[in-house]
């Protein structure tokens, strides 16, 4: 069954049909699962990085576990604006990422296994049954930077790199999972990018369709409304640098520039532009132009974010970053799903 984007009957029709399947396929093959594999590998380079710095503590290691901690980070924030999917099984998402971690329990449940040397949260097999927030990015960015983690240069930090591992090895492992499952013939990528009335996810293109853009909608809220609102306040003394994602790791800009740096490849790869009509064209444009300046706005604001705040520049910078983001959501939330009469219905983001 082939099935075409539909659009609002009072807009003008699209210079040439198109179908669903192409530009769900292109969005997958062309980002999703590129994406998932290029995540995979850096977990697996992380994971044996982290073993290697176990086996041979020094400080050249511990840099070195550092350095794809970091790649490791650049890699998960361009691919985790995709919320659905195989990333949504078996807690999958939140296993990865516990963010954002308002009472510090993932904190308070680190510090506790480190103080205690609790063997099970360094035990490999068992560590996938702790806590979510024992699991993933935040857990190991605590390990490798937080209070403490020079020790892992020497053999005094023993039990920290091995739960450092553990962890490590748990990413590696939700990171195959994941790019597997989008990987296989008959699994969710089949099914997003051929709904029909026996599809029970997708019973027709316009709701297909409306995931994609919903890639956008929702990733620019939680980018602009959870990630940045969080730390970047009204004005310089109302900044909160320790309550920004990745901040010990000085990861927080980085990470924020590859968000809006998926989301633009996401947008361009699938060519879901091609479907706007003539006058609606320039739609597509703008959302390349602002992703690719935010973008910008973010990597001019790399480092330390407390560094980054306490610099006027580099903060006007974080600024201009959140307007681009609310005039995307305009843009896209509003102006485009209204041209292709779509409905964006309510975020993923609300709680309801």
């Amino acid at each position: 069954m082939t099935v075409f984007l539909s659009f609002a009957a009072t807009q003008p029709a699209p210079a040439a049909p198109v179908k669903t399947a192409d530009v769900i396929g292109r969005a997958v093959d062309g980002f999703v699962r590129p994406a998932y594999a290029a995540l995979h590998e850096k977990a697996s380079a992380e994971a044996k990085a982290v073993k290697a710095l176990c086996a041979s503590p020094s400080q050249a290691s511990l840099d070195a576990a550092r350095t794809d901690f970091s790649a490791l980070v650049d890699a998960w924030s361009a691919i985790e604006i995709v919320q659905f999917g195989p990333i949504r099984e078996d807690n999958r998402l939140e296993r990865m990422l516990f963010w954002p971690d308002r009472k510090s329990i993932g904190l308070k449940q680190v510090q506790a296994a480190l103080a205690a040397k609790d063997p099970t949260a360094a035990d490999p097999a068992a560590i996938a049954g702790k806590s979510v927030a024992m699991q993933g990015l935040g857990a190991l960015e605590y390990i490798l930077h937080g209070t403490g983690a020079d020790a892992l240069a020497s053999t005094d930090g023993a039990y920290r790199c091995a739960f450092g591992a553990a962890v490590a090895g748990n990413i590696e492992t939700i990171a195959a999972e994941v790019a597997a499952a989008w990987n296989k013939p008959d699994g969710f990528a089949a099914i997003w990018r051929n709904p029909g009335p026996d599809n029970s996810v997708y019973r027709d293109g316009p709701e297909a369709v409306t995931d994609l853009l919903g890639v956008l909608i929702d990733g620019l809220e939680l980018v602009r409304d959870v990630r940045v609102k969080g730390f970047l306040g009204a004005n310089a003394d109302a900044d909160r640098p320790k309550q920004a994602i990745f901040w010990r790791s000085g990861k927080t800009a980085d990470s924020l520039a590859a968000n809006l740096d998926g989301m633009d490849r996401l947008f361009t790869v699938s060519r879901i532009g091609e479907a706007l009509s003539d006058d609606a064209r320039w739609m597509a444009e703008s959302t390349h132009i602002q992703l690719a300046n935010g973008v910008a706005d973010a990597r001019a604001a790399s480092g330390p974010i407390d560094a980054v705040l306490a610099d006027p520049e580099k903060r006007a910078k974080l600024e201009h970053f959140r307007l681009v983001t609310s005039s995307l959501s305009s843009l896209v939330g509003t102006r485009m799903t209204a041209e292709f009469g779509l409905t964006a219905g309510f975020s993923s983001l609300d709680g309801d």
